[in-house]
């Protein structure tokens, strides 16, 4: 199987053109790195100097592919131009290609190369200066240092800086990653939360108009039927009021837009009341005391609320309970139904209040639990839920307002 060398980098074919070209303008000129007089040199005459000069050049094309094969062939080639009267393009190609093995080659290579050319270099000052014991002999180590360690060195601060820089943006990704799933989450949890008020605000009035509505239009009796219409209106009202509570919620406060307050367990004796109107009989026992947190607060309402809503649509007749009590450092809630077969509900329903029932207790870390159960008066629809009665870290996290 033939091996197929990656397609190299416009630049670096600009580059090994250019090397090459301007070496062999040096060669046209006849400028030479050395005279021929001098020992080194083993090949006098200005072709020799090509061979070197043409290798240099092709391993400048794998500057950026296959960066450690060309500075190990770029070694060999540095080392023939030194037998030749040398050519100052070879070695100013090769001091890029030790610069580019560094920048571009693997990390392992990335950090030996500059050790490498270090310890070259202090070998090449002190092994000279010992052997002949002149002052001349620094001047190796100088070019040496030129040559090798000083192109790694660069190399290396180089490719620090953009591995910092890399790092830097992925760091960047990922926290705008993660800003994304919180703003997900974020949404996620507003149209739970206003999903949960949406219901419950509404619910309790429409199943109220519903069940009503139906009496007048099932009874031919105008008492009756203006009893009815009058229960219907005040549920529109109270509905409406309550929307528009919402949407001041939805919308920028202000004008006629702005948002009412938030229910509390003072409000338990209206909405008591208004059960009574849509004929449940209904007893409260509320033993709170004050001081308890907005969120707990709305969210005991809430669930007062949704279990009259559903007693209203699905208990037989009979007395409801509702009590609350307040012991321990915890708010107990307790309504209780007559539970019974039926053909079906007064009123349709979807199934979610027992979920947002459970969502707000969940979300102020309290417990919810509903079914049916055994009492002393016979078989009833129990809801308990337990609510802590002081602030924690999660009524500031999805507990609507």
């Amino acid at each position: 199987m033939a091996l197929t060398l990656p397609r190299p980098h416009r630049f670096d074919v600009c580059v090994a053109a250019g090397g090459l070209l301007g070496g062999l303008l040096l060669l046209g000129l006849d400028l030479a790195s050395r005279r021929a007089q001098e020992p080194i040199v083993l090949w006098e005459g200005p072709w020799p100097i090509v061979v070197p000069l043409a290798v240099m050049a092709g391993c400048e094309l794998l500057r950026r592919t296959r960066p450690r094969v060309g500075l190990l062939t770029g070694v060999v080639a540095l080392t023939l131009d030194t037998m030749t009267q040398g050519s100052l393009v070879t070695v100013l190609m090769f001091t890029d290609l030790v610069y580019a093995a560094v920048v571009y080659g693997p990390p392992a290579s990335a950090r030996r190369i500059p050790w490498i050319t270090g310890l070259l270099t202090v070998a090449g000052t002190v092994v000279p200066l010992a052997v002949w014991r002149v002052s001349q002999a620094l001047l190796l180590g100088v070019v040496i240092g030129i040559v090798a360690f000083g192109p790694a060195a660069t190399g290396w601060i180089v490719r620090d800086h953009r591995d910092a820089a890399e790092a830097a943006r992925l760091r960047a990704g990922q926290t705008a990653l993660l800003a994304e799933m919180d703003r997900s989450q974020a949404v996620v949890a507003e149209r739970a939360r206003m999903a949960r008020e949406l219901h419950d605000m509404v619910a309790n009035h429409l199943s109220a108009i519903a069940i009503h509505s139906t009496a007048a239009l099932s009874l031919d009796d105008p008492d009756t039927s203006r009893q009815a219409l009058g229960v219907i209106r005040e549920n529109s009202v109270e509905g409406l009021a309550e929307m528009r509570r919402l949407i001041g919620l939805l919308r920028d406060a202000g004008g006629d837009l702005e948002p009412t307050a938030a229910p509390t367990l003072d409000g338990l004796g209206a909405l008591v009341a208004g059960a009574r109107t849509n004929g449940l009989d209904v007893t409260l026992d509320a033993s709170h005391g004050d001081g308890l947190p907005a969120p707990v607060e709305l969210a005991a309402y809430r669930i007062v609320q949704e279990s009259l809503t559903n007693a209203l649509k699905h208990a037989c007749p009979g007395r409801v309970t509702v009590t609350l009590a307040q012991r321990d450092g915890t708010l107990a809630i307790d309504v209780r139904s007559p539970y019974g077969d039926r053909d079906g509900p007064l009123a349709p329903g979807s199934g979610a209040g027992l979920i947002g029932m459970r969502e707000r207790a969940a979300l102020l870390d309290g417990t919810f639990e509903a079914g049916p159960e055994e009492s002393a008066d016979g078989k009833v629809w129990a809801v308990r839920a337990t609510l802590p009665a002081t602030e924690n870290p999660q009524s500031s996290r999805g507990v609507p307002e």
